[in-house]
């Protein structure tokens, strides 16, 4: 913090004391220099290294979220460009010096000069027409001429284009600086002309210190976790954060403690979720219960307790894949300190489970009448979910079972039980089937010796071995209406090189057999016929594709194997039987144990769907 901004601290008392209006913070510490300016040190870089070399473009485009300083910074470049220093002789500079009489003007904003404008508020091509009738005109006081837009992309597009020209090439007097949080909505044309900065949202590290610096100006305290609290609250804006730790100071009167902070903000003790997840994920239901009682009782709210779940479990999942990362200044204490022997004592497919009920959990408790039973409902189904056996082990014990002679897995165990004593129901158990249920091979039709073309033209394709790969070229080569009716709209009777004999539905159309012998003839080089005939013919390659999923669907079902996790688990069903040869030959990263057997994916009605690891987990 500069001397500058200190003196102007000390000259804002409030009202009692001084009969002056009270200033919040975020106008009180407001940055007058580049060198007060915090989280943007690629601007600041960019700006100082412009000015030291007099490479000062004729516009800028600020853009960020907000709060993180885009009209300040456009207040400190004008100061910057127009300050003369204190003896009136200095030129542009990355230090104002504060005293002159046009970094007086500027920071009081009633220099004649530097005119900022809300585009909110003036959206029309006249407003426009004022700013290009004024750029005429030297500057009065000034260096330079500047003119700052707030909100930009709140501009008509009449107004965009009036100022085209204008911001192409303005006299050398003239500065623009636009700010906006919508970047998306200015025209392409209006980027091309402005040298673009995009403000960072703050690191919280940052804003904590900013924070607890101010608190310390203000004559006040502030704990280490509350301002750690507030920082996380604000997102990356300081604007946000200091109008949160103004009304903190207020409340406190005195030392800021992270207990009336989580009571400001509705935040939940972060221990005390640490206490939650835990007994939830312990299949401790009764105990979530009653720490779910205690948080709504002392005004927590549902959805904020539900993502600070989500961050814990964010948080574990790192530290359980990258340990070092509990040295993170940022990580909250709590976390911290039990947050390496919870995260050693939960596997990863725990952990996956959890987020993914909980990001499901998340929309449900937004969107229902009563956020508090949602959240009650969520915690419930994590505590039993946490208690469910692994796909891993439910095969195994399935294999067991087989083993023992057991009748295809009915009566010859026991099942899965929850936290309450009773059978589990199964939301979400996809599990890999041990035989492999091959689909049955297509129907073939005639086959076709291939006849290789000489072709002179490098996009020429081979005659096709059969009609799946003539299907296929059609594909290939973008025909998506075409390739729609050659797969279910037309029966196959006969193919031979550079003759097709089909017949064709009521859903093909009659210009169907022209189209596709001229293309035929084209990409082959051959000379191709089609026929349309009156015989059956093959079933269409769309029924052929549907006759082996149903066979493949019933030999998996066959398979004694799967036959008692269908039994064990009413209400299961097999949805799809995929190849995995295929799948490891399309994605070779993918792992395999070289058995490739097929997988079969189990879903109830309101299931969940888990990726599955080589030893069947997930």
């Amino acid at each position: 913090m500069t001397d500058t901004t200190v003196a102007d601290t000390a000259s804002s008392v409030s009202g009692s004391s001084g009969g002056l209006a009270y200033r919040v913070l975020a106008r009180k510490y407001r940055p007058k220099s580049f060198a007060e300016l915090i989280g943007q040190d690629a601007l600041v870089r960019t700006l100082t290294n412009a000015i030291h070399s007099g490479r000062i473009a004729q516009a800028f485009m600020l853009t960020g979220v907000r709060g993180v300083g885009k009209t300040t910074t456009a207040r400190i470049i004008a100061r910057a460009l127009n300050c003369t220093g204190p003896d009136g002789a200095g030129g542009p500079t990355v230090t104002p010096c504060g005293v002159c009489d046009n970094c007086r003007a500027i920071a009081e904003d009633r220099h004649v000069d530097v005119m900022e404008m809300d585009a909110a508020s003036h959206t029309g091509v006249d407003d426009i027409r004022e700013i290009i009738d004024g750029v005429r005109y030297a500057p009065v006081s000034a260096r330079y001429k500047l003119y700052i837009i707030d909100e930009v992309h709140m501009l008509s597009k009449s107004a965009f284009n009036a100022l085209l020209k204008t911001l192409e090439e303005p006299p050398a007097h003239v500065k623009f600086v636009f700010a906006t949080t919508e970047i998306r909505k200015v025209p392409v044309t209006v980027l091309s002309r402005c040298q673009r900065f995009d403000l960072r949202r703050v690191d919280a590290q940052v804003l904590k210190e900013h924070f607890t610096r101010i608190t310390g100006l203000e004559g006040a305290a502030i704990e280490p976790d509350a301002a750690a609290l507030i920082a996380r609250a604000a997102d990356g804006s300081v604007r946000d954060g200091l109008s949160l730790l103004d009304q903190a100071i207020a409340l406190a009167a005195g030392t800021v403690t992270a207990q009336q902070v989580r009571d400001m903000l509705g935040l939940a003790d972060r221990s005390k979720v640490i206490d939650l997840f835990e007994a939830a994920v312990s299949a401790r239901p009764a105990e979530a219960m009653d720490l779910l009682s205690d948080l709504h009782r002392v005004g927590a709210d549902p959805v904020v307790i539900l993502q600070d779940l989500l961050d814990l479990v964010h948080n574990l999942t790192r530290l359980k894949v990258v340990p070092d990362s509990a040295n993170d200044p940022g990580l909250p204490e709590a976390e911290r300190t039990r947050g390496a022997a919870l995260s050693a004592k939960l596997g990863m497919p725990a952990l996956t489970r959890a987020w993914q009920l909980l990001l499901k959990g998340l929309g449900e408790v937004q969107a229902a009448p009563v956020p508090q039973q949602a959240l009650e409902m969520v915690i419930v189904r994590l505590s039993y979910a946490a208690d469910l056996p692994t796909p891993g082990d439910l095969i195994r014990q399935f294999q067991n079972l087989q083993n023992g002679g057991g009748q295809g897995g009915q009566g010859s165990g026991p099942a899965p039980r929850g936290p309450g004593g009773g059978p589990v129901a199964v939301a979400a158990s996809p599990v890999r089937a041990v035989a492999q249920a091959q689909p049955s091979p297509q129907p073939s039709p005639q086959p076709v010796q291939t006849v290789a073309v000489a072709v002179a033209d490098e996009e020429r394709v081979a005659m096709p071995r059969d009609f799946r790969t003539l299907v296929q070229i059609f594909a290939e080569k973008r025909e998506g209406a075409l390739y729609g009716h050659l797969t279910g709209s037309v029966h196959l009777v006969r193919l031979e090189p550079g003759r097709l004999e089909l017949r064709l539905t009521t859903l093909a159309p009659a210009t169907l057999p022209n189209r596709v012998g001229q293309l035929l003839t084209e990409w082959t080089g051959q000379r191709w016929v089609v026929i349309v005939s009156d015989a059956p013919g093959e079933p269409t390659l769309i029924q052929q594709e549907q006759a082996a999923q149903k066979r493949a669907l019933e030999e998996a079902e066959a398979h004694p194997v799967v036959r008692a996790v269908l039994d064990a688990f009413p209400g299961a069903k097999i949805t799809d039987v995929r190849d995995l040869k295929a799948a490891v030959e399309a994605e070779p990263q993918v792992a395999d144990d070289g058995e490739n057997p097929d997988l079969m994916v189990m879903q109830q009605d309101d299931g969940v769907y888990y990726p599955l690891d080589d030893e069947g987990d997930f």
